[in-house]
């Protein structure tokens, strides 16, 4: 850690430090041309050192790595990559610490040699049935005292270590003895310390053991003695080695691959063998969402690369080239997958002989030449390369494991994280970019900040290019001192709203100590950077890696990440031209889930699998201070069998825990506060039920955590949940058929040893719901597989699981969204399904145009071809890429060079421009994009009691709104307050734009305070950065020359006004029908009137409104009962009889909604034309609102004339015909956390009413 005076010291003088370079400082490695200077004295250092290297080298470099076999790049690498080492490590002032690494790792090379004799001679020599007959206490006693007293040089070490050191002396001196060689001084103080021994324990139990093998042996003198000592090493070891459990690595072997049986099982119900799950010895208890796997140890790392063959020297790393047939073909294994090795073509084998000599500088270096964002793979991410492995009939080198501890050996050296980021823009090994190369004046737009999208950018830069990324999803901003950047603070007041923050770079902090960096992973700020590794995958996986990542890209000068930007939406292609973007690239991952086809398949209780995951995983549902709602019920299945499927599980198994002990908590704090009476009457009936259930389970969570405490034990909670019901993954086939089995079946297994179960051949047939519409059970039909044929059959055998929670991870399709939004924007593939590949050609003149991709061909670039510009595509929006973080990555690194390609004459020709005039192109964009794109709090102001608009300057998000659309509305987590232990953070809202000024950049939103989040809202301060993404949604449909009924409850009075002026300025005619429950209730009344012919006021109760307007009147009662009226005659004139109406409009509660819906068929049929239109804004629950992502949003429809059920995703459009919403769905799926929401609304009550620092608006 830096200390006081290094911290009082860089305060002085900045954190722009001095190198260990002469004459370079911190700054120069961010800076192009100090990095060509520092790549061409690093060549000119090998050289004079080495100069038939050097001259390899050399040449290797110049010809970008063309022209030479793999073994002899290999062996260039390998022999200049110590070299780079040590370059690296005088650099940061880091030769000593790199020195005590490398002596840490190979000290532990005994262990390997031990391991060598334990496996090929001592098991050899003590067979199993042999073993019985030795005295194992004895020879552990005699082995000890030898090693005590002969050898206590060793006792610095751990046991393994240690007695695996005192083997090495033994054997390497029986060998020399043997050969009657001369004896050295170590052999001569191993026979000594042996005689040590025996003459000081002669008489005891050592001395017994001893004398029995010398017995054993014919040898004399000093080999007498020796070989006594290796009998006793080699007995015991036999033993040690022999036992099922293997407490050493020494004492490891490689399981035979039995491909049907990967994993270990038990079947717990005879009469349901379908049900399998992991037995109790293997059990591990995972309290929570810190990291769930350590990564090993350097030893466990060390154990791999001591199995691997090293075969790159023998041109047969097929981790690396995969496995090939005869004929070139790829080789599948016998589950069917290709051994394709590691998509990255990254240097495993050369990795591992760098690291082997105990130089994990090297090691890393040779990795980043190909996967420079290697923090995002790596252990518990990929294992493609582990199929490819040479060992295919034996476990396979753990390849994954032993890359990531080669970054983290060197992430945990001083300046570690710096050596790493270097590493990415300045590679002297690196034949095809050695160095970064400085701005060229072309940028490119990277749609989607996921694993392709990050590398894609990496890639992009280091070649020259700016690079813009946009994602959806909010991207958390990382400190100023990390990054350089600082942002100037805001004041956006009525009169300088065209003011914008403008953004300054100096110098970032260099990290010394990876933990300034790094967080406890379920106290680390959600950044929402890096796609679906942020929300997909589980704390299995080091989440700080994502946000080395995004410092790593944020630190460069030609990069700009804005979160909450939706392409599409907020951002269209030509507005890409237009902000002048040379290239769009595509990288927005996967879409639409697949819904899986049952009765009642949408009911309360059952989501989709990545809705739970984002919920989980982006509002921080899991942490003890967020207010985010996410509520789970047991018994829990998840349907699908694929990776997102065991992930799933296995987080609502360690969710559910948490869950019920905040809800205990808050339970408690706010019965504390309003009294258990208060408290317990927020509930209806069943709430009632799920919150005592919820009680009863928090209450034994707490006590089990007590007894643990008092055991200085970790918390056991695996039997409590499986007492409650369990989480098990149901799949139609067999277990060896899912795809997480043949993919990735460690992870299965790791999922077993969490507590779910896996129950094969079962397909849904049925969710059965409770008498609250929820569901309670789920039904299956038992599928019979035929070996013969490979099928499986209906069998007709229902079963019926209890299940209280459903979540569905069926797969997903690509995400082609823009093209469903903007037909013809790209052709898709013949299944519409990806996009149609193509490659660019040039005419014979030296123009550019598309060629469809023939059958084998990979080609990156999609149909899309205007004025010269072309978009590319990558990640699991590639047929050849999809499918995992790596093969993600890979499409980045193969696709980038035909993205520089499309440019490469162009840049020939402008490569006499001054570098400055190239970069005020950037900064100019940059600029601009900060003030288009980022969203700034003006206003925030009261308009009722619980009625609340906010208005931002977001110009970009009000210049696209039109009538009907909304947006996310989000605070940043970190800049929200922490009040009483709960952090302030808003889950997203999804708010419909009230009106805009275009010219001016604002946007009004409408905020009806009914939930924690929304309560929120009235905190938000003048200036402050939030994310507004969209706008998202349809347009309402705006026609011409019709009858128009607008139908508005509550806030969908806020909505409406905006379209009701459309259909004024479009020459329709307006009635409007505003409903309030209290005419206190009323707000923004005047742009009612001016946007509508006649307005009829409704209430429900309390003041009434009186009309301002002659045309205008006042009701009574609900809407319905005030259009019965109105048709009537009771309100006076009618400027727009319902008998003229040809469209309504409703937007308000699903209740008001349904209620129009019915009155149209009973009580205003007589009223209303046979053939209106009758519309309603559908409020689904909603998360991401990117459109088909998420899946919260599903909305069941019935068609009502053919009975046809189909789902539609509200975010999408939200505006749907009333007649085919299914209404009770609605309402049963807005309840989905209603205990957890009226619950943490309570907490907020509690927050506002301890907290003086809190004034809302």
């Amino acid at each position: 850690m830096t200390s006081v005076y290094e911290e009082k010291d860089q305060a002085r003088v900045g954190y722009d430090l001095a190198l260990g370079i002469p004459g370079y400082k911190y700054s120069d490695l961010y800076d192009a041309k100090k990095l060509q200077e520092l790549a061409e004295k690093f060549y000119a250092e090998v050289s004079a050192a080495e100069p038939a290297l050097g001259d390899a080298l050399l040449k290797y470099i110049e010809t970008r790595g063309h022209g030479l076999e793999k073994r002899a790049e290999s062996k260039i690498l390998t022999d200049a990559a110590p070299f780079l080492s040590d370059f690296v490590a005088r650099m940061f002032h880091i030769t000593k610490e790199r020195e005590h690494l490398q002596n840490r790792i190979t000290e532990q090379d005994p262990i390997w040699k031990y391991k060598f004799f334990v496996q090929r001679k001592a098991s050899k020599t003590y067979k199993p049935e042999a073993i019985a007959e030795l005295d194992h206490a004895g020879l552990t006693r005699a082995l000890t005292d030898l090693r005590n007293n002969g050898f206590s040089q060793t006792l610095v070490f751990d046991d393994e270590l240690g007695i695996a050191t005192m083997a090495g002396l033994l054997v390497d001196a029986e060998e020399a003895l043997s050969k009657e060689a001369e004896q050295t001084a170590s052999i001569r103080e191993t026979v000594a310390g042996i005689n040590r021994t025996y003459e000081k324990l002669k008489d005891g139990p050592f001395g017994k053991v001893f004398e029995e093998f010398v017995l054993k042996t014919e040898a004399t003198g000093d080999l007498l003695t020796v070989k006594a000592a290796v009998g006793i090493l080699e007995a015991w070891s036999a033993i040690e080695f022999h036992k099922k459990e293997k407490r050493w690595k020494a004492f490891k072997t490689p399981h035979a691959l039995d491909y049907q049986n990967l994993v270990h099982l038990i079947h717990p119900e005879p009469e349901v063998p379908n049900v399998m799950r992991g037995s109790d010895e293997e059990m591990r208890r995972r309290d929570g969402f810190k990291l769930t796997d350590d990564r090993g140890t350097m030893r466990d790392a060390l154990y791999e690369i001591d199995y691997c063959m090293i075969c790159h020297e023998r041109g047969k790393d097929s981790c690396s080239t995969g496995i090939h047939e005869k004929d070139g073909s790829v080789k599948s294994n016998p589950l069917g997958i290709k051994t394709d090795g590691c998509p990255l073509d990254e240097k495993i084998s050369e990795m591992h002989l760098l690291k082997k000599q105990g130089d994990p500088i090297g090691s890393l270096a040779l990795v980043t030449i190909d996967n420079p964002m290697c923090a995002g793979t790596g252990h518990r991410i990929c294992n493609d390369c582990m199929k490819g492995c040479i060992f295919q009939k034996q476990e396979p080198v753990n390849i994954p494991l032993a890359e990531t501890a080669s970054l983290t050996d060197v992430l945990q050296l001083p300046y570690g994280f710096e050596i790493y980021s270097l590493l990415t823009r300045w590679n002297p090994l690196n034949a095809k970019r050695p160095y970064t190369l400085p701005y060229n004046g072309k940028n490119v737009l990277v749609v989607g900040l996921g694993p392709a999208g990050y590398t894609l950018s990496q890639y992009l830069l280091n070649e020259g290019f700016g690079v813009v990324g946009i994602d959806g999803l909010k991207i958390e901003p990382l400190p100023a001192e990390w990054t350089g950047m600082q942002t100037e603070s805001c004041r956006l007041k009525a009169e300088s709203w065209n003011s914008v923050p403008s953004v300054s770079r100096s110098c970032p902090k260099p990290i010394r100590d990876i933990s300034e960096i790094t967080e406890e992973l379920d106290e680390r700020i959600l950044s929402g950077f890096g796609g679906v590794s942020e929300y997909g995958i589980t704390v299995r996986w080091d989440k700080n890696f994502l946000t080395m990542v995004q410092l790593m890209l944020t630190r460069r000068k030609r990069f700009r990440a804005y979160g909450g930007v939706r392409f599409g939406g907020t951002l269209t292609i030509e507005d890409a031209w237009s902000y002048g973007f040379d290239h769009i690239a595509i990288a927005t991952g996967a879409g639409r889930p697949t819904i899986v086809p049952m009765k009642n398949n949408l009911i309360r209780g059952i989501r989709q699998a990545s809705d739970f995951l984002m919920a989980l995983q982006l509002t921080g549902a899991f942490k003890k201070d967020t207010l985010s709602n996410l509520q789970v019920r047991l018994p829990a299945v998840v349907i699908g069998g694929g990776l997102t499927g065991i992930d799933t599980a296995t987080e609502i198994f360690a969710y559910y825990p948490i869950q019920v002990e905040k809800i205990l908590q808050k339970f408690e704090a706010s019965a504390a506060e309003f009294g258990e009476e208060h408290v317990m009457k927020q509930f209806d009936p069943e709430e009632l039920m799920i919150v005592n259930e919820f009680l009863e389970h928090g209450r034994a969570v707490r006590a089990e955590r007590e007894r643990a405490a008092a055991a200085g034990e970790q918390p056991n909670f695996v039997p409590l949940v499986k007492n409650w019901g369990g989480v098990s993954l149901v799949y139609r086939k067999r277990l060896q058929d899912s795809p997480a089995y043949r993919l990735n079946h460690e992870e299965v297994q790791k999922a077993l040893e969490e507590g779910i179960d896996f129950v094969e051949c079962m397909s849904p047939t049925e969710a059965v719901p409770d008498d609250f519409g929820a569901i309670k059970a789920i039904k299956f039909e038992r599928l019979n597989y035929t070996a013969e044929t490979g099928k499986f059959e209906k069998t007709g055998d229902i079963h019926e699981f209890p299940a209280r929670t459903v979540c569905v991870a069926a797969g997903t399709s690509p995400n082609v969204i823009y093209e469903k939004e903007n037909p013809g924007t790209f052709k898709l593939d013949d299944w519409q399904q990806f996009f149609r590949s193509f490659k660019v050609e040039k005419d014979a003149d030296g123009k550019q145009h598309l060629v469809e991709a023939a059958k084998g061909e990979t080609g990156f670039f999609t149909s899309y071809h205007r004025d010269g510009k072309f978009i590319s595509y990558y990640g699991d929006n590639h047929p050849k890429y999809a499918g995992n973080v790596v093969k993600a990555m890979a499409s980045a690194k193969y696709g980038y060079s035909h993205v520089v390609d499309l440019f490469a004459d162009e840049l020939t020709e402008r490569g006499t421009l001054p570098q400055a005039e190239r970069d005020a192109v950037f900064d100019k964009l940059k600029a601009t994009l900060d003030e288009q794109l980022r969203a700034y709090v003006v206003k925030v102001e009261r308009l009722t009691p619980t009625i609340v608009e906010v208005i931002v300057k977001a110009p970009l998000q009000a210049r696209k709104f039109e009538p009907g659309q909304f947006y996310r509305l989000q605070n940043f987590e970190t800049s929200a307050p922490v009040v009483d232990g709960s952090r302030l953070l808003m889950e997203g809202l999804a708010l419909t734009g009230a009106w805009v000024d275009v010219e001016k950049g604002l946007l009004s939103m409408i905020v009806l305070e009914m939930g924690t989040s929304s309560r929120l809202v009235s905190l938000l301060k003048e200036g402050e950065e939030v994310l507004v993404m969209g706008p998202t949604g349809t347009p309402t449909e705006i026609p011409t020359g019709e009858g128009v009924l607008l139908a508005g409850g509550g806030l969908g009075n806020a909505v409406l006004f905006s379209i009701a002026k459309a259909l004024r300025d479009n020459g329709n005619r307006v009635i409007y029908f505003a409903g309030y429950k209290n005419g206190a209730d009323l707000f923004k009344r005047e742009e009612i009137e001016n946007a509508t012919d006649q307005i009829i006021w409704a209430t429900d109760f309390g003041t009434e409104i009186e009309p301002h307007r002659p045309q205008d009147a006042h009701f009574r009662g609900n809407i319905v009962q005030a259009m019965i009226a109105y048709a009537e005659g009771n309100l006076g004139g009618q400027s727009v009889p319902l008998s003229d109406v040809d469209r309504i409009i409703a937007i308000g509660s699903d209740r008001m909604m349904n209620g129009v819906r019915e009155a149209r068929h009973t009580t205003l049929k007589p009223f209303l034309k046979q053939e209106h239109v009758a519309i309603g804004s559908i409020n689904s629950p909603m998360q991401c609102m990117m459109k088909e992502v998420c899946a919260q949003c599903l909305q069941r429809h019935v068609n009502p004339h053919t009975g046809e059920e189909f789902f539609v995703f509200s975010c999408f459009n939200q505006d749907q015909h009333l007649d085919f919403v299914d209404f009770k769905n609605l309402n049963d799926r807005l309840r989905a956390n209603s205990v957890q929401e009226k619950l943490t609304n309570l907490w907020l009550d509690r927050v506002f009413r301890s907290s003086k620092k809190l004034t809302a608006s």
